[in-house]
């Protein structure tokens, strides 16, 4: 592994691990491994650092500590940095963590950082920018406003979006797969994308009641897709969606909304940073 003498930390109050005790206890790891933590950052009211900042520090390393959003945005203001990342769980799901980690707890991921090595990974490229783990097209991502109202204790504003995220998953615009041509003609309220070394891998969650669209929405509420009821449409190098009735297609890039245009076209790319990875990872 690297030699790391000092590292920046980022963190996010609004994150759902990042208390004043986990933060200082990832200090303490740092510390543990005798790495000085130089700098702090607290997202969202320090800037995200920049290759040139980081090198102008003389830092090799940036810890993320952070839901994926902040994650993403993180990453792809470091690509082309030539230091390494440490992904560590402080989100509610977390999925980039897992994917290098394994589902672990903080303080064991911790333990294998003298043994960890860098690792390059894909990610998925539009012209609604840069997903590091998924995006989810349709208008399936409304359940992310209600997983935002969940997170911030908002209970009447949990059952109006959840009403509305259910009324537009079944009865609003679908995304057709249009190239390749795959999945279900009349096409999906939801299609989840998800770069792979392979391919890009493809889901089309759709149903045919609006039970069955409130159970995927609870499924969505966790992020955790494949409990849903989906189809699986295989690996693809490249993914063209098409809303059907010509509207802008709804969007959740690693969790945060964005929204798109009528015709949307995916790619794989290589996410041009190194990554810090467990040998369970």
């Amino acid at each position: 592994m690297d030699r790391f003498e000092s590292a920046w930390l980022i963190v996010n109050a609004a994150s759902g691990s990042n208390s004043e005790e986990s933060c200082a206890a990832v200090r303490a790891h740092l510390d543990g491994h005798g790495i000085a933590v130089a700098r702090v950052v607290s997202v969202p009211d320090d800037p995200l650092p920049d290759a040139a900042a980081l090198d102008s520090a003389g830092t090799g390393l940036v810890v993320i500590y952070t839901g994926d959003g902040t994650l993403r945005s993180a990453l792809t203001r470091l690509q082309g940095w030539g230091g390494a990342v440490l992904v560590l769980p402080g989100g509610t799901t977390n999925l980039l963590s897992k994917a290098l980690h394994g589902d672990r707890p903080v303080e064991e991921i911790m333990g294998d950082l003298p043994c960890m090595t860098r690792r390059r990974r894909k990610a998925l490229t539009s012209s609604a920018g840069l997903a590091v783990i998924e995006v989810v097209a349709g208008p399936g991502a409304k359940w992310s406003d209600v997983r935002e109202g969940m997170r911030a204790g908002d209970v009447g504003a949990v059952a109006s979006t959840a009403v509305e995220a259910a009324q537009a998953s079944a009865g609003g615009s679908t995304v057709v797969l249009a190239d390749p041509g795959i999945g279900k003609p009349e096409g999906y309220p939801g299609i989840r994308l998800s770069p792979t070394a392979e391919g890009i891998e493809v889901e089309g969650y759709g149903a045919e009641t609006i039970t069955e669209y409130l159970a995927q929405g609870i499924a969505l509420l966790r992020r955790d897709f494949r409990s849903g009821p989906h189809d699986d449409l295989g690996l693809h190098p490249t993914v063209r969606c098409v809303s059907n009735d010509g509207t802008p297609i709804e969007l959740m890039l690693d969790g945060e909304r964005e929204c798109g245009s009528a015709e949307m076209q995916f790619s794989l790319a290589e996410l041009a940073v190194d990554l810090l990875t467990s040998a369970d990872g």
